[in-house]
């Protein structure tokens, strides 16, 4: 019963959060939409404050109401006007909070790379298209070969919609399994590590293709959840989750990993994957580590 109460009182107070800041915040998108010149840089700053505010409080409303320990190890060097691309295992909606209590105010806020398509959602997608999340257009390998005269269109599309950030620091998150991790799916993938999926190179070569030269260093971020369990995000608010553990790493970026193509290159493709498959391996081993040790 307790749980329970303690679930339903932490999402009546994320709810609240949530829908006293989203008014403000699609404001200042508006204005954002129509505002000249030097107008539309405040109101981006706006809406970026609001955002991070936002997620303040959510780690005020944990901090306050649930007994979680958020054990955060490395990231001394953190920074806010470096930009970064994260890279992180994914296994629980938990992972999220997990990078809000990890990340906020201490890096730029974080974006992910949306598909076009989402910027049609109601409100969400003029919140993501305040916040300067980069909206991506992929063409199909089908779709190109009918046009091959659009090859290459998709990335450029994309490089576009990071012009912006050439101008402002960035972190971009991108998670490599590109779904949650399960047993199930492992046993499926018939992945090689103990921990993880198989992780996809195509998405972070396409990030490190359009945003290369504007990304500083690597965030290799690794989240564990010390108890047998993975929690979903019930668990989370309820009250059930003792401990989670988030390991940063911070890494350079080899520049040749964004001066390649990755789509016809078969040399350049290989380099990625064994790029990534790497740091999958290293991440493995840092999991089987983290989890050994007592609580």
């Amino acid at each position: 019963m307790r749980r329970l109460l303690t679930g339903c009182f932490v999402t009546l107070l994320l709810l609240l959060n949530t829908l006293i800041l989203i008014g403000p915040l699609l404001v200042f998108a508006l204005l954002k939409l129509i505002a000249p010149g030097r107008w539309r840089d405040y109101a981006s700053w706006a809406v970026m404050w609001i955002a991070e505010t936002w997620a303040e409080i959510d780690k005020l409303i944990f901090r306050l109401c649930i007994p979680t320990q958020w054990d955060i190890r490395g990231g001394a060097d953190l920074r806010g006007d470096t930009s970064y691309l994260v890279v992180s295992n994914h296994q629980s909606w938990v992972d999220i909070p997990a990078l809000i209590q990890t990340l906020n105010r201490r890096t730029p806020f974080f974006k992910f790379f949306l598909k076009k398509e989402l910027i049609w959602v109601p409100f969400l997608g003029l919140a993501w298209w305040a916040l300067d999340y980069p909206f991506m257009k992929r063409y199909t390998k089908a779709f190109l070969a009918r046009h091959p005269e659009l090859a290459g269109k998709d990335l450029e599309i994309t490089k576009q919609a990071c012009e912006l950030f050439k101008r402002q620091p960035v972190t971009v998150v991108n998670y490599l399994e590109g779904t949650r991790y399960t047993a199930a799916k492992s046993a499926q993938q018939q992945s090689p590590f103990k921990h993880l999926l198989k992780p996809k190179a195509g998405g972070v070569a396409f990030v490190l293709a359009a945003m290369g030269e504007q990304l500083d260093a690597l965030l290799d971020v690794t989240v564990v959840y010390p108890q047998q369990k993975i929690p979903g995000f019930w668990d989370l608010i309820s009250g059930s989750v003792p401990r989670v553990i988030v390991d940063i790493q911070t890494r350079e970026l080899d520049p040749a990993l964004s001066q390649g193509d990755y789509e016809n290159d078969p040399l350049f493709r290989q380099q990625v994957q064994n790029w990534v498959n790497q740091l999958w391996t290293e991440k493995d081993q840092r999991i089987s580590q983290l989890r050994g040790e007592r609580a």
